[in-house]
């Protein structure tokens, strides 16, 4: 079978519809287009968006770089170097980190991102990692624990 030789199935086609043949043809006189006014007129109608002469809606609003989010999330963060000068075998929460003074507001969840080296073993319990953060981490011999925050989400059984 070559290329010149495929056709569509049968009976998946239909025939153009022919406008302006008369009325034996099912479209004839105004072709299906109503009697007067700009859309019943030969050639293109109007260009997409144009609202008969008032200012379209697409340069009614504003234009802004971006939309906030509706509820963004909160973390207070820390990066994996700061976390070298804590002793080894330490487990890392919020609160761990204000008493040490690492952190000084308490922002929301913990978060902990991947800028830096970490040579210390550690058990870093928090609410959110980086993908880089984690493999540190646990490429210096500690364990990352994901303890999300429960208290938030409604609890069905109440």
């Amino acid at each position: 079978m070559r290329i010149h030789e495929v056709n569509p199935q049968k009976g998946s086609t239909k025939r153009r519809r022919r406008i302006g043949r008369g009325i034996s043809a099912g479209q004839g006189a105004s072709g299906g287009f109503g009697m007067r006014g700009q859309k019943s007129r030969s050639g293109t109608g109007t260009k997409a968006g144009f609202e008969g002469g008032q200012m379209p809606l697409y340069r009614r609003v504003p234009k802004l770089k971006h939309f906030p989010l509706v509820n963004p999330s909160h973390y207070t963060i820390i990066n994996v170097g700061k976390l070298n000068s804590l002793s080894p075998n330490t487990e890392v929460t919020l609160e761990s980190l204000m008493e040490v003074g690492l952190i000084t507001s308490n922002d929301g969840p913990l978060k902990v991102l991947g800028d830096g080296e970490l040579t210390v073993a550690l058990t870093v319990k928090a609410a959110a990692f980086t993908k880089s953060a984690k493999s540190k981490i646990e490429s210096a011999g500690g364990s990352c624990h994901d303890v999300s925050d429960t208290a938030d989400t409604p609890n069905d059984n109440e």
